[in-house]
């Protein structure tokens, strides 16, 4: 199994640059925001600017968060469903490891929004949104795209404080981590009555 131990290597590897890359471009915007709103008479070395808000960034960085991205872990998800399709057995450290991505799941669930930001309701059916990250009811998303379109306008993000103004229907792809929490979180609360 080798070549699935150098498969998660590189999806770690990803991960961390998908993590880097977002911080520059937080860094970028936050900058401009910045000059934008301070609206100074010299502007300052907006280089030196970025980079120092792209260190304090990359700062608080954490191994352990790149485990619990939600592309490595719905990577780890595709890997099990395919072992198990094909018959093969899962020793005990990747059986463990699984449920430690598991455990970790149930742990950040706390943190995940189920809400959709258009219809204040949990979502059923979450598509993400490729350019900022945000997940929506699909319903609800095409809805305001296709309402827009009518009007010969764009649609925005409606997650409060998004800068993303433009999202397409080719932006949009199924959020089975999320899906997968709130199924796990509705099983979990009607076991518990």
């Amino acid at each position: 199994m080798e070549e699935v131990d150098e498969m998660e290597k590189v999806m770690l590897e990803y991960v961390a640059m998908s993590r880097e890359v977002s911080h520059y471009v937080q860094a970028v915007e936050e900058t401009v925001n910045q000059i934008k709103r301070e609206k100074p008479e010299n502007v300052p070395d907006l280089k030196d600017l970025v980079r120092e808000k792209f260190t304090a960034l990359e700062r608080t960085n954490d191994d352990l968060e790149l485990q619990r991205n939600e592309k490595f872990a719905l990577f780890k998800e595709q890997l099990t469903q395919m072992k198990t399709q094909f018959g093969v057995q899962l020793d005990a450290g990747e059986s463990e490891a699984l449920e430690q991505v598991d455990e970790d799941l149930v742990v950040t669930q706390s943190q995940l929004n189920f809400i959709c930001p258009i219809t204040q309701v949990e979502m059923k059916k979450p598509v993400r949104n490729k350019n900022c990250g945000h997940s929506y009811e699909e319903s609800a998303i095409l809805g305001m795209i296709a309402h827009k379109e009518n009007q010969k306008k764009k649609a925005f993000c409606p997650q409060i404080g998004c800068n993303n103004v433009e999202v397409k229907r080719s932006d949009l792809v199924p959020n089975e981590v999320l899906k997968r929490a709130i199924d796990h979180q509705n099983q979990h609360s009607q076991s518990a009555r």
